[in-house]
C-alpha cells in the first residue's frame, strides 16, 4: 500500500535558476534552493521515491491531465523568460502506473481526467524547477520518480480541483509508491510592469498582496483551514493567484480540504520575486 511520504507548497521561480549563474543575482535566492533541498531530505528520509508535482506553469483549458511518461529527458529554455532559464538540462524516471491510478480515481470522482504518455508532451518549468534542486545532492538512482499535473487549469472550478486532490491520495494509497506531493506555485501572483520589472526583482508589486500573503501564511501556520477555504476564492481573484491557485486547492484536497488541521512548517519565509509572492512550506500529513 502506497502512502504520502511529505507535502508541501513550493516556490518555482526562474531566478532560482539565474542565482545559480556568475552575474548580478548570482546566490540571491539561496534560501529558496536550501527550502528545496530541506523538503527533498525531508521527504527521502520518510521513504520518498516519487514526486507528483501539481504544476501551474502548464496551462490546460479543458480536463485535468497528468504528464506521466517512463522517462523524461531534454533541454529546457523558458519561453516566457528564456534570459532567467536557458540550456536547463534535465533526466528523469517517471511512473505511468500512478499517472493511470491517479486517473482512474478522478474519473470515478466525476472529474474527467486525462493520464498521457505522449513522448513529445514535454514537462513545464513548474516541475522542472523543484526537480532540479530536489534532485541536485544525490545519485541519479535516487533521484525522484515525476509525474507532472496541470495545475493552471484556466477553465475549472476550484471545487473540482480539491475534489481532485483527493482522488490523487487515494490513487497514492492504492499504488506501491511513497509520495512526495508538491504545489509548485507562488502565493500572489502580479507580475511587475515591464518598466519595473528589474527594480521589482526581490519585491512584491503591491503592498496589498504582500499584506494579504503574510496573513494567509499566518492562517497556515496556525492550521486555519477552514477560514482559508473561504478565502481562497477571493484571494486568488484579488491577488492574481498562479494558475488560479488550483495547485493549492489540489494540495488541501489531498489532506482532507476544509477538514484539514495541520500547522504548516515555513522553511523558506515569504519573499517577493519579480512582483509576486513566494515561499517553500511543510504541510503536515
Amino acid at each position: 500500500m502506497g502512502e504520502i511520504a511529505l507535502a508541501a507548497k513550493v516556490c518555482h521561480v526562474p531566478s532560482m535558476y539565474l542565482s545559480e549563474l556568475p552575474g548580478p543575482h548570482h546566490g540571491c535566492r539561496e534560501k529558496a534552493i536550501a527550502g528545496h533541498k530541506e523538503i527533498a531530505r525531508r521527504g527521502r528520509d520518510a521513504g520518498a521515491d516519487t514526486a507528483v508535482v501539481f504544476d501551474v506553469h502548464w496551462l490546460v483549458n479543458s480536463g485535468y491531465h497528468l504528464n506521466c511518461r517512463d522517462h523524461f529527458s531534454g533541454v529546457y529554455t523558458s519561453n516566457e523568460l528564456p534570459h532567467f532559464i536557458r540550456d536547463m538540462e534535465y533526466e528523469y524516471q517517471g511512473s505511468t502506473e500512478l499517472g493511470k491510478l491517479i486517473a482512474e480515481e478522478a474519473n470515478e470522482a466525476d472529474v474527467r481526467t486525462l493520464a498521457h504518455d505522449i513522448p513529445s508532451l514535454e514537462l513545464e518549468y513548474g516541475t522542472l524547477v523543484p526537480m532540479r534542486y530536489m534532485n541536485m545532492d544525490v545519485p541519479k538512482e535516487d533521484h525522484f520518480k515525476v509525474v507532472s499535473v496541470a495545475a493552471w487549469c484556466a477553465w475549472h472550478k476550484l471545487e473540482d480541483s480539491f475534489t481532485f486532490g483527493a482522488a490523487v491520495r487515494r490513487a497514492i494509497e492504492r499504488s506501491d509508491k511513497k509520495v512526495l506531493v508538491l504545489a509548485s506555485g507562488s502565493l500572489s501572483h502580479r507580475f511587475s510592469d515591464d518598466r519595473e520589472a528589474q527594480n521589482n526583482m526581490h519585491n512584491w508589486t503591491r503592498e496589498f498582496d504582500r499584506q494579504v500573503d503574510l496573513r494567509v501564511v499566518e492562517l497556515w501556520k496556525e492550521g486555519r483551514f477552514e477560514e482559508f477555504c473561504d478565502m481562497l476564492p477571493d484571494y486568488a481573484q484579488h491577488c492574481f493567484g498562479e494558475g488560479g491557485m488550483h495547485d493549492t486547492a489540489m494540495l488541501l484536497g489531498l489532506l482532507g480540504g476544509r477538514e484539514y488541521r495541520g500547522k504548516v512548517e515555513v522553511l523558506t519565509e515569504p519573499f517577493g520575486s519579480s512582483g509576486t509572492g513566494q515561499m517553500n512550506a511543510i504541510f503536515p500529513v
